[in-house]
């Protein structure tokens, strides 16, 4: 190979590596998506979620998704960070757009670390549009009916929710097209849990294998902070 050549080699390698780089910076962490971050009215900090099966991102719009409500806009952030101060009552409302997928682990049907180890679950047909009454449950057994769409876990605080899907024939009809969800079938869920005392970083997660076309469906969206996992950043 001539001298010339093996310099044109070279600086292609080196572009290239270059380009990698710079892919790098841009994707995972100049482009890290936003904190909302929350306030304690008294003693208890309302944070909004909502679980949607795609998502406003063009490069990966078929990926499942949640949101954070920004508490003074009111508009959904396509994040999963969030900040909530230390030692206070954690109210979380998640508005589940998504369909049922069975949990791998029926474990993960059971409400563990919510205050009261209970969850209230509220199906609607559409916006402002509740079926029946709501539910206030121990369990969601994703085994035995088509019930249970995604969790939201924080392992290190023993916090493990199943997140109720909403119903079946009305999702089939007309489930929710277009990220953020304003309309379309859902369930409503809340429960409360308490966060720690001292500041740090608590990562949290869906455990139901939601990253489809992906091995054994834990990658993809379930695997990636503002997808299926986040962080929750307590602060003093």
């Amino acid at each position: 190979m001539s001298v010339p050549v093996r310099i044109v080699t070279l600086l292609v390698a080196f572009a290239a590596v270059v380009v990698g780089a710079v892919f790098v910076v841009a994707h995972y962490i100049v482009s890290s998506p936003p904190t909302v971050h929350y306030t304690a009215t008294g003693n208890v900090v309302n944070v909004m979620l909502q679980e949607d099966p795609q998502n406003d991102n063009p490069s990966n719009p078929d990926w499942v998704s949640y949101y954070v409500q920004d508490p003074q806009s009111k508009k959904w952030v396509h994040t999963t960070l969030f900040s909530v101060p230390a030692g206070k009552t954690v109210h979380v409302t998640i508005l589940g757009y998504d369909g049922c997928t069975p949990p791998r682990n029926n474990y993960w049907s059971q409400v563990q670390g919510t205050i009261g180890g209970t969850v209230t679950v509220q199906q609607f047909a559409d916006t402002n549009k509740p079926i029946g009454s709501s539910a206030t449950l121990s369990q969601i057994n994703g085994w035995a009916h088509c019930a249970v769409g995604h969790s939201f876990a924080i392992p290190s605080l023993h916090v493990f929710v199943p997140v109720a899907s909403p119903n079946t024939a009305d999702f089939n009809k007309s489930a929710c097209g277009d990220s953020p969800c304003v309309a379309g079938p859902y369930s409503q869920e809340s429960f409360s849990f308490k966060a720690p005392s001292k500041p740090g970083y608590f990562r949290w997660q869906c455990f139901v294998p939601c990253g489809g076309g992906y091995l054994d469906g834990n990658g993809g969206p379930m695997a990636t902070i503002g997808y299926m996992m986040g962080q929750m950043e307590v602060t003093a």
